[in-house]
């Protein structure tokens, strides 16, 4: 039964006059979550799905396509769509590394795309005509209602045959709930017809209270349970499913008739104060997936601008554009696992990243391009200089050729690279015209090579007396020692060319150890002296005091000596040999300063020490 003072109206609304229809709401509402809750789907970690499980799960829904869900066809479209243009992207990459212009690029016709177009179509057509026929029921419904008007409207006509009429009035009430939906521009007009012929019936009905009585406690009962219902909605975990149950529950809810006037209000408070907490969560919800799409935004931008930001004018070796491929590469990566930006901004975003990555990958073309060319050009003068070893390498005239061919050699190391399957024959040619005129004025030369032979064994000689002398413990007798041997080396001749470097390096790996545990053990010894001396100094603190402000003297005087050293080593060459052995000499003098220098430190560490155990 329905009362004149019963409020059963939706959440924001408290006066019939304003009443809104909830369809209308619903549908809105839920057209702004497929698009929310499509990207939120999209960004949870979800098995990578294919073309072809897309469009058969498309076929799935086109078979009942009346119950087929809004969000997965937008869903599994958008899918599609970023599965296709990955694939043309990357067709349209090959086309243009194997030497093809991207705007000549053509994609090939897609079969999977056609069939995908067509399964959409056949889902779009079910569709709409599942809705041009749910709005011909809603027209055969609204004819439906009105004609129960009309005869409500003759039972509040005819008040004397009220009681009478309660049976029929009932019957009317109940096909009107029976009938569901109607066109929504007259739902509300005929809902307020409805209840003003309700009211009147009422008002002029004379039932006694026991009739009465009974339809407000089975009023109360449904909308009691209809309470509950809500209530459990404020705790389902899915908010938008929650909204759109609400809906269905606020329609029940409106078609029940009254509850007592005492219950009235309390019965409505319960109601609406569950609903009010379903519609905080659906609102929460949709702020915070907009809060993630805004800082997925932020993610976007960032990246965007760390590709448009990067220093073509840097980039000037292979190994460079490697790298920052690699980079770029990372950046594309980290992209697809950032979700959708708000709707207006994903297409524009994206536009922006992919033509920033396009632009790069186009100058990195542009370079190879320009560094294939000047391989080229690198062959032609290389192959220059084979012609003028080829044409030196039978001369008889050994100093002057030598010279013209080290020349060519260092020519040869001027020029850049070239590629890969021509370096190895080119450099074969060069060296073999080199190495030809070397062996025969070293035959031409054999007398000046056996000496060179015997000074190499003279100074492999030498090597093993260092390696004796490392270990021994008398630091001055070692050091006279090595100074001789030094001497004695430098006073040899040449030795073979190809053996010049080898022995030269074992030479000064013998000498640089002996010296650092020369050093070492010196070091050592002085630091030992050193403590003793300052346990046994008369005079207290004093003494300690003048004997730091000693040390901080040499110190400062053997760090001017150092760096004396180490700038007359800019004006050093070791070209010759005697320029050599100076050379040599003076990194002794630098490495041995060094060594005093920590001597120095420590002593003063000593110092302080002391001092601090006496305070």
């Amino acid at each position: 039964m329905m009362d004149s003072h019963d409020t059963n109206l939706p959440l924001n609304q408290g006066d019939p006059e304003e009443i809104k229809d909830v369809t209308e709401v619903s549908d809105k509402t839920a057209e702004d979550a497929t698009t929310d809750t499509t990207l939120e789907k999209q960004s949870e970690p979800v098995e990578k799905p294919t073309k072809e499980s897309v469009l058969k799960r498309l076929n799935d829904l086109a078979t009942d396509p009346e119950n087929a869900s809004k969000i997965e066809l937008d869903t599994l479209k958008q899918s599609f769509y970023k599965l296709h243009n990955i694939e043309l992207e990357a067709l349209k990459k090959e086309f243009v590394d194997n030497g093809g212009k991207e705007e000549d690029f053509v994609p090939q016709n897609d079969e999977l795309e056609n069939e995908f177009k067509n399964v959409m179509s056949v889902i779009k057509e079910k569709r709409n005509s599942l809705l041009a026929e749910v709005e011909k029921q809603k027209e055969h419904n609204l004819t439906l209602k009105l004609g129960i008007l009309d005869k409500l409207k003759e039972l509040t006509e005819s008040p004397d045959n009220a009681n009478k009429s309660y049976n029929d009035f009932k019957k009317l009430q109940q096909e009107w709930n029976e009938i569901k939906q109607v066109p929504q521009a007259k739902a509300n007009e005929i809902w307020k017809m409805h209840q003003l012929y309700v009211e009147k019936f009422y008002d002029i009905l004379k039932l006694n209270n026991e009739f009465r009585d009974y339809d407000f406690k089975k009023n109360l009962e449904i909308k009691t349970r209809l309470c509950e219902a809500a209530e459990r909605l404020t705790e389902e975990s899915d908010v938008v499913s929650a909204f759109h149950q609400l809906q269905k529950l606020h329609q029940e809810f409106r078609d029940t008739g009254p509850v007592s006037r005492e219950l009235r209000d309390e019965i409505w408070a319960r109601f609406k104060a569950a609903s009010t907490v379903v519609n905080r969560n659906h609102q929460q919800h949709f702020e915070e997936l907009k809060e993630v799409e805004q800082h997925n935004l932020d993610q976007k931008t960032v990246i965007c601008e760390i590709v448009e930001a990067i220093e073509y004018n840097e980039l000037t070796t292979f190994a460079g554009w490697e790298n920052k491929t690699q980079e770029v590469i990372a950046l594309q990566n980290k992209w697809k696992t950032i979700g959708f930006a708000p709707q207006k901004m994903n297409v524009k975003i994206f536009e922006r990243f992919r033509k920033s990555c396009d632009d790069f990958f186009k100058k990195k073309s542009e370079f190879y391009k320009q560094l294939k060319d000047n391989m080229v050009q690198n062959l032609e003068k290389k192959k220059v200089l084979c012609e003028k070893a080829e044409a030196l390498k039978d001369s008889t005239d050994w100093k002057e050729t030598a010279d013209a061919l080290a020349k060519l050699q260092k020519e040869w190391k001027a020029i850049g690279p070239v590629s890969k399957k021509h370096s190895d024959m080119i450099w074969n040619r060069f060296i073999s015209a080199c190495d030809y005129f070397f062996e025969q004025k070293m035959k031409a030369t054999s007398s000046q090579r056996s000496e060179e032979v015997e000074n190499l064994e003279k100074k492999r000689a030498i090597i093993n007396q260092l390696a004796e002398l490392k270990g021994t413990e008398n630091t001055e007798d070692a050091e006279k020692k090595l100074r001789d041997l030094m001497q004695e080396w430098n006073s040899i001749g040449h030795v073979p060319f190809k053996e010049k470097d080898k022995i030269y390096k074992q030479y000064h790996t013998a000498v640089d150890g002996i010296f650092d545990n020369l050093n070492t053990n010196a070091s050592n010894k002085k630091l030992n002296n050193f403590k003793f001396a300052i346990n046994s100094m008369q005079g207290g603190n004093q003494s300690l005091y003048r004997e730091r402000e000693k040390l901080s003297r040499q110190y400062e005087n053997m760090k001017n000596e150092l760096l004396t050293y180490e700038n007359n080593l800019g004006f050093l060459s070791s070209s010759s040999q005697k320029g050599n052995s100076l050379l040599t000499e003076i990194n002794r003098k630098v490495d041995k300063l060094k060594t005093d220098l920590e001597v120095v430190l420590q002593k003063i560490k000593m110092i302080d020490e002391s001092l601090q155990h006496e305070e």
